[in-house]
């Protein structure tokens, strides 16, 4: 919040949702944030691939989705070099293919027959990461995983299941492949902490119309 990434108020998502706060991963952009969210992603992928709690398979290359994802990936496989003794690669797509020089649509680590993993800031109804999700297999990777920063916890297209479950389905596998660093719950727990009424009565009735029911 104090970075303006994370707002309360009125906002239209992509989904065509009316939300009552929009997250903005682009604003994510000093150099002491990336590092604070790159050590995040970095505790998930390691608590994830414990040998008793593993959710992940090995995995070799972090793909971050252009644009917000790119910093993510770079940053998060040097944090996993640095903090974490492992070495993987990362790799983006383009938004449009690239017709010369090396070419093609992705940069970076190659992906082929490689065990991927997309680290995404947020998905409602899940859209871009499916995107992704194909263009990783069409390129010969395959995918084992993702990460987001924040998990909105909303039913998905089909208005019942988790936009979670819906995705990890498409990655097989069972469940646990798809997780993530904060939830919208922790955002409810936040405001009624510090006394924001306001946003909370809006995040409550959101929740109540959007929300997972469990």
């Amino acid at each position: 919040m104090q970075l303006g990434a994370l707002k309360f108020g009125t906002f239209t998502l992509k989904s065509g949702r009316l939300s009552p706060y929009f997250f903005n991963a682009g604003l994510l952009c000093s150099g002491p944030i990336l590092y604070t969210v790159a050590q995040a992603y970095a505790l998930i992928l390691t608590t994830s691939t414990d040998t008793t709690t593993s959710s992940f398979p090995h995995f070799d290359v972090l793909f971050g989705p252009a644009y917000k994802g790119i910093s993510f990936a770079s940053t998060t496989s040097l944090v996993l070099h640095t903090h974490h003794n492992l070495t993987v690669g990362f790799a983006h797509d383009r938004k449009e293919a690239k017709d010369h020089g090396e070419g093609g649509i992705l940069v970076g680590a190659t992906i082929r027959d490689k065990n991927i993993i997309i680290l995404d800031d947020v998905m409602t109804s899940g859209k871009a990461v499916r995107g992704s999700i194909d263009l990783v297999t069409r390129e010969g990777g395959k995918m084992v995983g993702v990460v987001q920063m924040l998990d909105r916890e909303e039913v998905g297209a089909d208005g019942t299941s988790s936009t979670v479950k819906e995705v990890e389905s498409i990655i097989g596998e069972g469940p646990g492949r798809v997780q993530s660093i904060l939830r919208m719950r922790d955002l409810i727990q936040w405001l009624e902490k510090n006394g924001r009424s306001q946003e909370l009565v809006a995040m409550k009735e959101y929740e109540e119309k959007y929300g997972l029911k469990t």
